[in-house]
């Protein structure tokens, strides 16, 4: 074992790894380096993290997937549920027996990722969530039957774009679903205690502007429902607010994310 507990495995590995009813395109990089797992968009795909990854560099050890229905090859599932994708996290980092490691999430990874590090505070060195895991009560039923709206409008050309892993192989009511699960799980009072439980070191990086489906300033109140967790927890606070917005965050402002991971990792080992 290495000194962070992890088995030590020095090659590259691309693979798919069984996980209840499904299997899941994994990429670890391997390496001695600090274990960082990337936990995507929620319809996105693990390509997204390739400018942080590559911002940081080889000197830490990377590890990627595509979340059920995600990406070309992740296989489907009866659940899709965000349980499920909490699960996901410590079932791939088994696979590839990590022990520990640093979660960093963009989205609806950044509640994932704020979740996990609650349950783990053990396993965690720390949590890197971006622009996600914001506790604000956006949802009610009006925009829910919205929700719903949208995605069944969506639903013609979806199956096009499936091919090219842009579009989950999930229906447009499992997306639907997975959506207004998460807008539950963001109000204050759900999202509120879970941060209160982090005990490792947690750090934001922020768009600015707007989000898909956002009108307004909308996104920006939704940002403002960290600043009491700041307040509060001294363990958890801003390292950046960058000039992108929500969807192009991880392609423009890249380093700020990659420096938030460095920023977590000296935290850690005591150098802060």
């Amino acid at each position: 074992m290495a000194k962070n507990g992890t088995s030590p495995i020095s090659a590259r590995w691309t693979g798919m790894v069984p996980v209840d009813d499904t299997a899941l395109a994994v990429t670890d990089t391997g390496g001695p380096g600090v274990p960082v797992i990337y936990l995507n968009g929620q319809f996105a795909t693990q390509g997204y993290w390739r400018r942080v990854i590559a911002d940081l560099g080889t000197g830490w050890r990377h590890i990627t997937y595509d979340e059920r229905a995600r990406g070309r090859r992740s296989r489907r599932s009866a659940d899709y549920s965000f349980e499920a994708a909490v699960r996901d996290v410590d079932d791939v980092l088994a696979a590839r027996g990590v022990d520990r490691a640093l979660v960093v999430g963009w989205s609806y990874g950044a509640f994932v990722g704020a979740h996990w590090a609650n349950r783990n505070p053990e396993r965690a060195v720390g949590a890197v969530l971006v622009d996600g895991a914001q506790p604000y009560d956006w949802i009610d039923e009006a925009l829910e039957q919205r929700i719903r709206k949208l995605f069944r409008r969506m639903s013609w050309f979806m199956p096009l774009l499936r091919p090219t892993g842009v579009t989950p192989r999930m229906s447009a009511e499992q997306m639907a679903d997975s959506n207004i699960e998460l807008g539950w799980l963001a109000r204050e009072r759900e999202l509120g205690p879970v941060l209160d439980g982090i005990t490792v070191p947690v750090r934001y990086v922020l768009a600015s502007g707007a989000s898909f489906g956002s009108k307004g300033d909308q996104q920006e109140i939704i940002r403002a429902g960290l600043d009491p967790v700041f307040e509060r927890k001294p363990n958890i606070a801003l390292s950046a607010k960058v000039a992108s917005n929500h969807g192009a965050i991880l392609r423009k402002d890249f380093r700020a994310v990659a420096e938030a991971v460095r920023e977590v990792a000296a935290l850690d080992r005591g150098e802060r």
